[in-house]
């Protein structure tokens, strides 16, 4: 049944608007980071990091995009309006969130605050975030430091976070919680809540702000918007209402002219939007009230203000006294109607009660119903999460390679995606997250996109299209992985969450579905699978490589890096990746199943398709079975009988020439079971199964051998055949491995690698090259890949919701009567289906509290364990320990974390 209520009607009619989609017009599409990214990196070297720090950003006008906290911004990200805060001891107004960058952290890059996505809507008509903001001066220094000592002396050493600074000591803080409601598309509300937790009354200055991005910096003669402030005095000389009006330059009519109510502000600051050369560079070319203007007048008591109230950022300042246990409140209005003389009537409060009772309806009926409390907080938290990491993405690669108009040119040695002078940005996308990684990552998208289809299938493909779209897609059919680097590879996931987003879009909306998306999808991705097949099979012989592959640390060598192996050997080096082909063999039976159903649509076009992918798969198959078996003459193969696993094999040009099987057991062998899906030729249109069956008789004459290990053809039914790289027998031994809890199985999901490898690492030597690995259930002692993330033992959510995907569809083929020892060793036999439930149940036991009242996801942590202002605020992190389910990584991950909403649903 197709969702209904307020909330999903207004966002349905909003897409059948067209191009105005009005209640989508503004939205928290700001940034938490926007330094030290590549985008604002105009270094010679290429070092964001150091090129655009945070001590620079209160300072330095952005070019490419803004940041803030709480920050909503209309959809060109032209007009921004975020909170500044500050607590009278910090050395600086708290306009964005601090961490360390890549080189401070001892662990990489790491924010080190805590905020929490508490709710959001499809249509943002109802949005919140709470963030803690400690009282005693926040200790820059202290966390700088000590993580750099950490990182110095011991690589095993857990980050230093702001909570083990003792400054949240007898609950000191401020709970500052930001709530917006939308009375209309662009008439929105925002309350502010400041509770004292401490046991002391304590001052607070809130500085709610408005600001235009700045768009004339960089160009010749570029006409500049403007704010300007209006104050309404009241009785006894207080001030009642302030305003600031936000209007476009002339003639500018994409910018919608915007007023800021404030109620009773302390007073109203206004700055430009612009650097501050003489404090960055010691310019005498500066402008007199410059961007940190507003930080200097409420911190040091600076003229560095516009008495005339006019300007390009301005701010309303409120100095709260909040006694302890209590809270203020502050009320603001963000409207396009210029002319309320009521802003802050009866309608203020009810709106909001109205849009979360919306709120409420629309989560209830997208269900399930049976969610215990505590199952349906982390639900919705997590989709909080999913909509509060949209974010307008603008990067147009010509124009920063080249620098700009009324900018210092470009050094020649600036090369960073030379090769995608196409790319031209300027959209909504979902982020990782949105400060340790504000920027796409295309695998990580195609996971966010199916979390996001639940809650607004349009947007889901939007991301998918975008990334594979003209102005994203090289002209040789590549996808851009990340701005880093958008060369690099990830696996190739945009059929699978496009088929995924169709299914779930019909269950949201009814109907048939979007056929005209799959097609368009479709093709697309005929571009980019021949890009893999021309460019990631260099032997031609359908055993692919890849890189990193987005599993960064998992391998005992630099998957992306074989140079490095290379310049210690002499000699040429590749390798076959498990992985890579297996992602291929998916890719294969995602893009047939596209076809399928697209031809059961009417649309007969497209069945010799579905036939052509499915030649690709048996061949792929084989190729990981049997190609490498073939290659090196019988010495080595990707599957290893003994072991009964998958493994990468590497090739040694010689001479002489060798063929060397990297035996370390990770989920690179057991993403070979991904590639299965079950095919009732009874069930399809009739055109396209005598298609398919040709194609499997071509098979039975030809190449006989080849259709043994992929196809198994039912007992029962002879229509019905399972597609898969692994024969069933197979399948029960490397599930013995998996499900072994002293290898993969821990209490909370699959493991990166065996935990064999603990107290006897993996060793393999090279001729020569002495080469080795050894599980690490936290954070990585190594610092490949920036050391900001590790797959050598913890728990990933995307790979683990694959396999249970994956586990269900053996399931549906094999049935109950198909059994495997779960786990291995306890003389309990168990369904693929039971394993599947089980293993969702590890996974959502991360967030859950548990029967001793704790969640696994905060460790040993009492505070987020116990008090009760913390411990039902979730943070959904980028990955967790393999032993004890403790998040690690980034924080705000929802990305691809947020799938856990998904499993909440079985």
């Amino acid at each position: 049944m197709p969702i209904t209520g307020a909330e999903a009607d207004r966002l349905r009619q909003n897409y059948e608007q067209g191009a105005t989609r009005s209640w989508l017009a503004w939205g928290p599409y700001l940034s938490e980071r926007q330094w030290g990214t590549v985008r604002e990196d105009y270094s010679p070297d290429g070092t964001p990091w150091e090129y655009f720090p945070h001590e620079q950003a209160r300072s330095r006008a952005y070019r490419w995009g803004e940041d803030g906290l709480a920050g909503i911004c209309d959809r060109a990200q032209r007009l921004c309006f975020a909170l500044a805060l500050w607590n009278g001891r910090d050395p600086i107004v708290k306009e964005r969130l601090f961490g360390l960058t890549n080189d401070e952290g001892n662990h990489g890059e790491d924010v080190k605050e805590y905020y929490f996505y508490l709710d959001n809507t499809p249509t943002h008509s109802y949005m919140k975030w709470l963030y803690k903001y400690p009282q005693a001066p926040y200790p820059y220094a202290d966390l700088v430091e000590e993580n750099a000592r950490r990182k110095r002396t011991d690589g095993h050493a857990f980050e230093y976070e702001l909570m083990d600074t003792g400054v949240f000591a007898d609950n000191r803080y401020f709970d500052v919680q930001v709530e917006y409601a939308k009375v209309a598309a662009e008439d929105i509300l925002c309350r502010i809540t400041v509770a004292n937790r401490g046991p002391d009354a304590a001052e607070l200055h809130v500085l709610p702000t408005l600001w235009f991005r700045n768009t004339w910096s960089w160009f010749t003669d570029a006409p500049k918007p403007v704010i300007q402030g209006e104050l309404t005095q009241g009785q006894n000389g207080q001030t009642k209402l302030g305003a600031m009006r936000a209007t476009g330059p002339a003639g500018d009519t994409a910018v919608t002219p915007m007023t800021l109510y404030c109620q009773a502000p302390y007073e109203l600051l206004f700055v430009d939007n612009d650097s501050n050369a003489r404090r960055l560079w010691d310019s005498p070319d500066s402008p007199p009230y410059p961007k940190d203007g507003i930080n200097d007048h409420i911190v040091s008591g600076a003229a560095t203000v516009n008495p005339e109230l006019s300007g390009t950022k301005a701010t309303a300042h409120y100095r709260l006294h909040v006694e302890s246990g209590a809270s203020a409140v502050i009320r603001l209005r963000l409207s396009a109607d210029a002319a309320n003389t009521a802003p802050f009537g009866t309608d203020f409060d009810a709106t909001f009660a109205t849009r979360l009772a919306e709120a409420d309806d629309f989560y209830t009926a997208l269900g399930p119903a049976d969610l215990s409390e505590d199952r349906r907080l982390i639900q919705r938290q997590a989709y909080a999460g999913m909509l509060w990491g949209k974010q307008t993405y603008r990067y147009v690669v010509r124009d920063w390679l080249t620098g700009d108009p009324a900018g210092e040119p470009a050094p020649p040695q600036r090369d960073r995606n030379k090769s995608w002078t196409h790319f031209y940005a300027e959209d909504i996308i979902s982020m990782p997250d949105k400060w340790e990684y504000p920027w796409f990552a295309s695998w990580d998208l195609c996971f966010q996109s199916v979390v996001l289809a639940r809650l607004d299938p349009q947007f889901a493909k939007e991301q998918l299209l975008n990334l594979l779209g003209e102005f994203y897609m090289s002209p040789d059919g590549g996808v851009p992985a990340y701005e880093w680097a958008f060369s690099d590879v990830n696996p190739p996931l945009h059929a699978w969450a496009a088929l995924r987003v169709f299914d779930i879009d019909k269950q949201v909306n009814g109907g048939d579905g979007d056929a005209a998306f799959l097609a368009e999808i479709l093709r697309y991705c005929l571009m980019y699978f021949t890009w893999w097949t021309n460019r990631k099979d260099p032997s031609a012989k359908d055993l692919f490589e890849g890189g990193f592959l987005g599993l960064d640390n998992i391998a005992v060598i630099d998957r992306s890096h074989l140079e490095d192996l290379e310049a210690r050997l002499g000699t040429n080096v590749d390798m076959y990746q498990s992985d890579a082909t297996s992602w291929m063999g998916l890719f294969s039976l995602h893009l047939m199943e596209i076809s399928l159903r697209l031809s059961a649509n009417g649309h007969r076009e497209y069945a010799p398709l579905a036939a052509k992918f499915l030649q690709h798969f048996v061949f792929i198959a084989d190729a990981l079975n049997k190609g490498i078996e073939r290659r090196s003459g019988g010495q080595v193969s990707v599957w290893d009988d003994d072991d009964g696993f998958f493994y990468d094999v590497l090739h040694i040009d010689g001479p002489p020439e060798d063929f060397i099987l990297l035996r370390l057991r990770s989920l690179v062998g057991i993403i070979a079971l991904f590639p299965v899906t079950s095919l009732d030729l009874a069930d399809i249109e009739k055109y396209t199964s005598a298609e398919i069956n040709r194609r499997l008789e071509w098979f039975r004459h030809q190449h006989e051998d080849l259709l043994k290990t992929v196809l198994t053809v039912s007992t029962t039914d002879g229509d019905s055949h399972l597609l898969s790289f692994v024969t069933p027998d197979r399948l029960r031994r490397i599930l013995s491995r998996v499900l072994d809890e002293s290898e993969f199985l821990g209490p909370h999901g699959i493991r990166g690698i065996s935990r064999a490898y603990a107290q006897n690492p993996f060793r393999v030597d090279v001729h020569g090259v002495e080469l080795s690995e050894q599980y690490e259930p936290a954070e990585s002692s190594l610092g490949m890949f920036g050391g900001n993330s590790n797959w050598r033992g913890p728990v990933w959510f995307p790979i683990n919701f694959l396999l249970v995907e994956t586990l269900r569809s053996y399931h549906d083929f094999l049935g109950d009567a198909y059994t495997v020892e779960h786990p291995t060793g306890s003389g309990r036999q168990r369904t693929l289906d039971e394993v599947a439930d089980d293993l969702a149940e590890r996974l959502i036991g991360i967030f859950e509290r548990g029967p001793d009242g704790t969640r696994p996801v905060y460790g040993g942590t009492e505070t987020f364990q116990q008090d009760p202002h913390w411990r039902d605020l979730i943070l959904f992190y980028e990955y967790f320990h393999g032993d004890n389910g403790a998040g690690l990584g980034a924080s705000h991950q929802t990305g691809w974390t947020g799938l856990v909403a998904e499993l909440l649903r079985r």
